[in-house]
């Protein structure tokens, strides 16, 4: 099979497409044969060596895909779907023709869904909606800060946000991000290029500030996203884009009481697999509700998957990215 593989610490350029073995599904496992995988910022951040527990050289990209399962091997019998069921899911060596995951971690592909949009659901939404409800505990009437909200957790977050009766604020870099966000409900929209976002959160909150701030670039940011949230209030840390360090003295939330709680979508799948099954049945509700529903992503062959890489790194995107093998 053919598969796009990180041979060094290169960034995008450090791609390559490659000749594998197809894999051999273990106990517990079914064959995927991949229809479309999606691309993820943590991809990137992988490819240059950034992603903190990420793997090393080489290995197959990919982190989410949707398929057909077209072999199982379940010493149990206890497999929920039979050969030839789409199903979509998250894993590793997602940029392949062909895929090795647990049944434990698939869902069945929504019928009026297309591969396209099932790749594009699984780390994307998941996300958002832990974020929002498992950790950042989202109630009716509270004011969210959503950053990057044109990409692809972004406008994940941002329906999700506004189902819930939230009210949304949304930050960008470009009008044309920033149209996005309002197109997908943001109540307000901030180009933190022209402007201090902090600032301009407070005025348009009466001085107050968010109850919840989702927070994925780390450094600097980090550190604002404190001052831009209410006292008591929540900030969840899902990523680290800028791949900036940032550090905060214990005695700092005494005086600026904050809850920091951090959210990764498969240290929840395999850590607390409790909270990673209401999680999916809340899901699975606002799929059923019409509330999820992916929009057609941007798709690249996975010969091209390295350029998908690169215009995501440099921001020339909006929305989500899909690799078709």
């Amino acid at each position: 099979m053919q598969a796009l593989e990180v041979v060094s610490n290169l960034g995008p350029d450090g791609l390559r497409l490659t000749d594998r073995e197809v894999p051999t599904p273990k106990p517990g496992q079914a064959l995927i044969r991949v229809r479309a995988a999606g691309v993820n910022y943590a991809d990137v951040m992988q490819s240059r060596g950034l992603y903190a527990g990420g793997p090393r050289p080489p290995y197959v990209a990919g982190l989410e895909a949707c398929g057909e399962i077209v072999a199982l091997c379940d010493a149990g019998g206890q497999c929920p779907y039979p050969i030839g069921a789409r199903v979509m899911g998250f894993g590793g060596s997602a940029f392949a023709e062909y895929v090795a995951w647990s049944v434990r971690g698939l869902m069945p592909v929504p019928q009026n869904w297309n591969d396209n949009q099932a790749a594009a659901f699984p780390i994307q939404w998941l996300t958002a909606q832990g974020c929002l409800c498992t950790c950042g505990r989202l109630k009716r009437g509270e004011t969210v800060l959503i950053h990057a909200a044109a990409g692809g957790v972004g406008t994940a977050a941002v329906r999700i946000a506004k189902h819930l009766g939230a009210r949304v604020i949304a930050t960008a870099s470009t009008d044309e991000k920033l149209q996005v966000a309002r197109n997908n409900g943001a109540d307000e929209v901030i180009n933190y290029r022209e402007s201090d976002f902090v600032a301009e959160l407070k005025k348009r909150t009466e001085g107050r500030g968010a109850d919840l701030v989702l927070e994925m670039v780390g450094g600097e940011t980090f550190q604002k996203n404190l001052d831009a949230v209410v006292p008591f209030g929540r900030v969840v840390v899902f990523g680290a884009a800028s791949a900036q360090q940032a550090t905060i003295q214990n005695t700092r939330l005494i005086f600026q009481p904050v809850e920091l709680i951090g959210y990764h979508l498969a240290v929840m799948a395999t850590r607390r697999p409790d909270l990673f099954a209401a999680q999916l049945t809340e899901v699975n509700k606002l799929i059923a509700m019409g509330v999820i529903v992916p929009d057609e992503p941007r798709t690249y062959p996975l010969s091209e998957g390295g350029r998908a890489l690169q215009d995501l790194e440099q921001r020339r995107t909006t929305g989500k990215l899909v690799l078709i093998p």
